[in-house]
C-alpha cells in the first residue's frame, strides 16, 4: 500500500473534512477524493460517509484507524533513522504526560543533549494509554508517566512520588464540595485516592486533564485544587496560594516505562 494513501485518510478524519485535508497536504480536493477511492478499492470496504457536515467514519474506517495511524507513524519513525546524518548513532524516542515534561523532562533535555550529544531525541506527548500503545508498537523506547498499564514484555519502574496537595486562591479555604474546586485529573491512582478520600464527591464543575490548566485556571479565576507540593512551592513561599488545612494529602507514583530487555542496551 502507498503510504500517502494511509496518510490522507488520517488527514481527513483528523480534520473531517476532505477539503480541509486537501489545505492540510498542500494537494487538490480531487487528489485527496481519488487516494481515498484507491484505498477503499485496495481494502475491497467504504471507509468513510461523505455529508454536508463533512465525513464520519464507516464501521470498517474505524477498525482502520488505528492501523492507519500506526503504519504513518512507522513510516516516519524509518524514514529517520535511515536518513540519520552521520553525526549520530541512534536515536531515543521519548514520551511523557504534559505535566511531566513541564516538570521533569524539560530539565532532562538539555542535560541528555550536552551528556550524550551522539543521540538524536524525538520526544512525543500523550495521554499514559496512547504512550503505551507506542510502546508495545516500537514507537517510543521509553515513557515516562503517572499511572501504567500491566502488558506483557513491557517493565515499569518507580522513578519517585510526589505528594499532591489540596491548594487554593488566598481568598479561599475551598474543599473538593465547593464549586470552585477543579478536579485535576492526575491518573487512575489520584481517582482511588481521591474517592476514598472524599466519597460523596461526584460531579466536578470543572474538570480539566492538565495539571498547567488547572493551575493557572485557579491563579487568574480562584478557587482550589491538586496540585503537587514541590511545584506549588514558589507560590506557597509568595502567599499566592495556600495549603488547605485538615485536607489529606495524596502520594502519586511516577514511573519510567519501557520494553522488556532493554535494560542494557
Amino acid at each position: 500500500m502507498d503510504i500517502d494513501l494511509a496518510r490522507t485518510f488520517v488527514e481527513v478524519i483528523s480534520a473531517r473534512s476532505l477539503v480541509r485535508a486537501a489545505e492540510r497536504l498542500h494537494i487538490t480536493q480531487a487528489a485527496v477524493s481519488m487516494r481515498i477511492r484507491s484505498l477503499e478499492q485496495q481494502l475491497g470496504r467504504k471507509l468513510l460517509v461523505r455529508n454536508k457536515g463533512g465525513v464520519t467514519l464507516t464501521p470498517e474506517g474505524r477498525r482502520f484507524e488505528r492501523y492507519a495511524s500506526t503504519m504513518v507513524r512507522i513510516w516516519e519513525q524509518a524514514r529517520r533513522e535511515v536518513a540519520m546524518p552521520p553525526a549520530y548513532e541512534a536515536i531515543l524516542r521519548v514520551g511523557a504526560q504534559a505535566g511531566l515534561w513541564n516538570r521533569m523532562l524539560y530539565r532532562w533535555l538539555p542535560w541528555m543533549r550536552k551528556a550524550a550529544p551522539e543521540i538524536a531525541i524525538v520526544a512525543e506527548l500523550g495521554q499514559p494509554s496512547v504512550l503505551m500503545r507506542y510502546l508495545a508498537e516500537g514507537a517510543l523506547d521509553i515513557a515516562v508517566a503517572f499511572m501504567t498499564e500491566d502488558r506483557a514484555g513491557i517493565v515499569a519502574e518507580k522513578l519517585l512520588e510526589q505528594e499532591l496537595v489540596l491548594i487554593s486562591s488566598p481568598d479561599e479555604a475551598a474543599t473538593p464540595y465547593d464549586p470552585n474546586y477543579v478536579y485535576v485529573d492526575w491518573g487512575e491512582a489520584f481517582r482511588l485516592q481521591h474517592q476514598q478520600a472524599f466519597p460523596e464527591f461526584n460531579t466536578p464543575a470543572l474538570h480539566v486533564g492538565l495539571g498547567t490548566l488547572g493551575f493557572g485556571h485557579i491563579m487568574e479565576n480562584g478557587g482550589s485544587g491538586y496540585f503537587p507540593k514541590r511545584f506549588a512551592a514558589p507560590y506557597l513561599r509568595e502567599g499566592r496560594v495556600h495549603i488547605v488545612p485538615g485536607t489529606p494529602s495524596f502520594n502519586l507514583p511516577i514511573y519510567a516505562v519501557y520494553p522488556a530487555g532493554t535494560e542494557s542496551s
